[in-house]
């Protein structure tokens, strides 16, 4: 015979919903407990470490020539567009649509990565909704003048 279930809620939780069971949270600059013990088992030896890294590297193989290549030439996260890569109108209020339409263009030529594209997309949303504060910024402060 299977045990009958209660149909009551339960009385009480020790977490309660939305509520943290540490509301100061972990604090900032903390380190794991992991990283502080690799930290402390490394030090010191860093310098043997890389020149181990180093003459395997020289030696041929091929993970520690990626290991060193990295850490001498990281792949960059970001790069400053080359004065050819596209060619903007100039940015107005009235021409917006035009500066997104030359982004695409410049994407579907090959001239812009998609992350480019979208964050010099973010900028432009970022610069319209700028001119959008400042025309209406204006025109209230019209409206304010009329109505004195």
């Amino acid at each position: 015979m299977a045990p009958v279930k209660a149909d009551r809620k339960q009385e009480s939780t020790k977490f309660k919903p939305g509520k943290s069971g540490n509301p100061a949270g972990r604090p900032k600059g903390s380190r794991n407990r992991t990283t502080l013990a690799v930290q402390a088992l490394l030090d010191g030896e860093a310098e043997a470490l890389s020149r181990v890294a180093i003459e395997k590297a020289l030696g041929g193989d091929m993970t520690a020539i990626r290991l060193c290549l990295e850490r001498v030439c990281p792949v960059p996260k970001d790069r400053p567009l080359e004065g050819g890569a596209i060619r903007l109108p100039k940015l107005t209020a009235d021409n917006l649509d035009k500066v997104s339409a030359a982004i695409l263009r410049a994407v579907a030529a090959g001239r812009l990565t998609p992350q480019e594209a979208q964050s010099l997309s973010a900028l432009l949303e970022s610069h319209r909704k700028m001119v959008e504060t400042v025309s209406l910024e204006e025109r209230i402060s019209i409206l304010e003048e009329a109505s004195r």
